[in-house]
């Protein structure tokens, strides 16, 4: 009604050419009214802010994670976490933001396929993953040279943010420049030990934590031995038979943890009684239940932090239960959906514009327990390892 009493005004009230004028100009409103419904992402950004940049802007995010294969319980973990933070997003926030999922199967072969198929996909900004370190080695360059922003949910390796090669990479979890010195604490300071054996299996992810808890551990006056085995290796009968009576601990940063239950179940059977104290890879109930071992973690059981309970609850009532790889999903996905909608707000939602928004984000609490905010080379700002120990009934008990 508006409209037309300014064109009466605008026109001295004479009718045919009011009506004309009139016309044209529902015409334009029709038209603006059905803008493109196309989730393109970098072309469909709304200028206006509030909900109206909301309501207008579209996108895709892309999120890699080892759906099939040996770390698929995890991987589906973080897929159904990611689509349920991108859910209670939009819902919030009217957005209508969509997930593409591409499932790395903790391979950087795959992944590079999968960050490829992603970049050609003009309606993914922004990306959630890769979940492990030498998958961000392998999808990192591509992402790169695409100016798009990605996010890992839990890629520990420290030289993935330190050494300067991924510009447009950060994490919500904390690099193993944290959990070696943690873990290696722990054990000197609550464990008291004396004697440990590392066992890496050749990945970036598992050398790289190894490294730093050797270091650490020789520190404190702890002797170390190294031994290596391959990620898809299933016996480890030749590496238990070389874990001498005195060794207080053998530590595993592996990825799979069905492997080192495989190790756990022939230590019993050779007699050795050396505790079991794994990196946050190991964060698998269903998989690893040696009672009586440690295992780290990049994130806390969400079911200790109040305001956390009820969103894992939530989940649960969903999709069932859930470990520590999860929520920071989630947290990832949050950080993403609110960079593309700050970029919306300022205009076009483009690559290169998500991707300085995602460094910029800084949400007072998350599902996490504590800020997220970045540094200058993408790590969190304040986080921390976390210490669980695995009781008679399998369960993981959070003792640090």
């Amino acid at each position: 009604m508006a409209l037309i009493r300014a064109l009466r005004a605008r026109h001295g009230g004479r009718p045919a050419l009011m009506a004309a004028v009139l016309i044209l100009a529902l015409a334009a409103l029709v038209a603006a009214g059905c803008g493109d419904d196309d989730d393109g992402g970098g072309d469909s950004g709304g200028g206006g802010g509030g909900e109206s940049a909301a309501a207008d802007c579209t996108a895709s995010i892309g999120v890699m994670a080892p759906i099939t294969g040996d770390a698929a319980e995890l991987g589906e973990e973080q897929r159904n976490w990611a689509q349920f933070g991108l859910d209670r997003f939009n819902e919030e926030n009217g957005t209508k933001f969509k997930m593409v999922e591409g499932d790395t199967q903790l391979d950087p072969g795959q992944a590079s396929t999968v960050a490829q198929q992603f970049v050609s996909n003009d309606a993914i900004v922004a990306v959630v993953g890769p979940a492990g370190s030498q998958e961000v080695e392998a999808a990192g360059p591509l992402f790169d040279r695409a100016g798009m922003g990605f996010i890992s949910q839990s890629a520990t390796a420290t030289e993935l943010t330190e050494s300067g090669d991924y510009p447009t990479f950060s994490r919500v979890v904390p690099q193993d420049a944290v959990q070696g010195p943690t873990d290696a604490k722990y054990m000197i300071d609550e464990l008291g030990v004396k004697k440990v054996l590392i066992v890496d299996d050749q990945t970036s992810y598992s050398t790289g934590i190894a490294d730093v808890l050797e270091d650490e551990l020789k520190k404190g006056g702890v002797q170390t031995s190294r031994e290596s085995v391959n990620q898809k290796q299933t016996d480890f009968s030749a590496i238990v038979s070389k874990i001498s009576g005195d060794t207080d601990v053998v530590f595993l940063p592996w990825q799979i943890a069905a492997n080192a239950q495989q190790l756990g179940k022939q230590m019993q059977e050779q007699g050795k009684d050396a505790i079991i104290f794994g990196s946050d890879g190991l964060f698998s109930p269903d998989d690893f239940s040696i009672a009586g071992s440690y295992v780290s973690a990049f994130a806390p059981d969400i079911n200790s932090i109040p305001a956390s309970k009820p969103i894992g609850d939530a989940y649960k009532k969903k999709y069932g239960n859930f470990g520590t790889f999860g929520p920071p999903t989630l947290a990832a996905t949050q950080v993403v959906a609110t960079a593309i909608l700050a970029a919306c707000e300022e205009g076009d939602p483009t690559r290169e514009a998500v991707a300085e928004q995602i460094r910029a984000v800084n949400m007072p609490e998350s599902i996490l327990g504590q800020p997220i905010s970045f540094d200058n080379n993408g790590d969190i700002k304040g986080a921390k390892f976390f210490i669980f120990k695995i009781n008679e009934d399998g369960d993981f008990e959070n003792v640090q």
